[in-house]
């Protein structure tokens, strides 16, 4: 077992929750995020705004009825199995040899795994990196011997697993968003203050959203609770953190309050309770549907993507048939549940958490 121990420290192969649960879960999120997020971003705004580059066709694969056309943010959402194999092994600190070969191993197992393709990409990426880790050096013909181990690994994992761990996912997206139709109440908090926390904590509610392929009032619950997270923070702690916090914050991520979190679990309530309250407001009341990528789903205002995927959904449903317009209701709907109700809401309840004590003057202090 020593020998073992030693092994895997001299190759850097750490078998840990953190390496696998946050650091490649939020690396896989970045490679999402560059591709398949920024290319639906690019469409959106090429098609919206009538952008001749954007929208043009700039690569056409194949011939014939078989022939595939891309837009710049076409080609940029197809390389998200790569991206997202890549920067997962980047996470695992991968030498080079085992970095670039995981291109293959992730364009392979993101078309394998179907719509739970990232989850499928998460757990091979992992195991052929590690591989890969593993014989690294240990030949003097490494340039062969590295790169043919991880795709060998990676590529025959994906072809075995990478179908039924996609399925898995996607029946277990499906039941969420089944449940939540159902249930549009329990499960709008339920999911809400679910994704929301898991916004905060340091794990990617951006990954776990598109690993499960969550979309329509579900991904309409999640937007909500990942936006009551990051508005109301960056509200909330407005008198420490002035106009910086806000904006770090509330466009960029409410995971910088972590480190006061865990001095003092009590700031997480208000913002979490608000993601409780406009949870059932987007599925109840204003049925608000999140049906653009499913990555949106978990990333709130950070950028505007969420707001930005919701409205890309409606374009969608609008193209579709399934949608007759985009109306002021749902306007009013997404200004309310993204931006304005988790700014009041969150400030309302931190106002009698900061008179009892529970929440001091610099509780809520970004660290510079």
């Amino acid at each position: 077992m020593e020998h073992v121990r030693a092994f895997l420290k001299r190759k850097n192969i750490v078998i840990s929750a953190k390496r696998y649960g946050v650091d490649a879960l939020g690396a896989m999120a970045q490679g999402l995020f560059c591709t398949l997020l920024v290319g639906t971003i690019l469409n959106t705004l090429g098609t919206q705004f009538h952008i001749g580059f954007l929208s043009a066709t700039v690569l056409t694969v194949g011939s014939g009825d078989a022939a595939t056309a891309y837009t710049v943010g076409g080609l940029a959402s197809a390389m998200v199995g790569p991206a997202m194999a890549v920067a997962i092994g980047y996470a695992l600190q991968a030498p080079p040899l085992v970095l670039f070969s995981l291109v293959t191993v992730g364009y392979a197992t993101n078309i394998l795994g179907g719509a739970g393709g990232p989850l499928a990409v998460l757990v091979i990426a992992v195991l052929a990196a590690e591989c890969g880790k593993a014989v690294s050096k240990e030949t003097k013909i490494d340039i062969l011997v590295t790169p043919i181990v991880t795709v060998l690994v990676g590529i025959g994992l994906a072809y075995l697993i990478a179908p039924p761990i996609g399925k898995a996912a996607s029946a277990v997206g499906q039941l969420i968003m089944w449940a939540t139709e159902l249930q549009p109440f329990f499960m709008g908090i339920l999911v809400s203050v679910i994704v929301g926390v898991a916004l905060t904590l340091p794990i990617s509610s951006a990954a776990i959203c598109a690993a499960l392929s969550l979309t329509g009032l579900a991904g309409g619950a999640a937007v909500a609770g990942c936006c009551a997270q990051m508005v109301g923070f960056a509200v909330m702690s407005f008198r420490e953190n002035r106009w910086g916090g806000l904006v770090s914050q509330g466009l960029g991520t409410s995971m910088l309050q972590m480190g006061n979190i865990v001095r003092n679990p009590k700031i997480w309530i208000p913002p979490t309770l608000a993601s409780a309250i406009t949870g059932p407001i987007a599925t109840c009341l204003f049925r608000m549907e999140m049906n653009g990528t499913p990555v949106s789903s978990g990333m709130g205002t950070c950028g505007l993507v969420g707001p930005i995927g919701v409205y890309t959904g409606w374009v969608n449903d609008v193209a579709e048939g399934l949608k007759q317009a985009v109306t002021g209701l749902d306007w009013l709907g997404m200004a309310l549940v993204c931006f304005i109700l988790p700014g009041v809401l969150t400030w309302l309840i931190s106002i009698p958490f900061r008179r009892k004590g529970w929440i001091g003057e610099n509780d809520l202090k970004l660290e510079a």
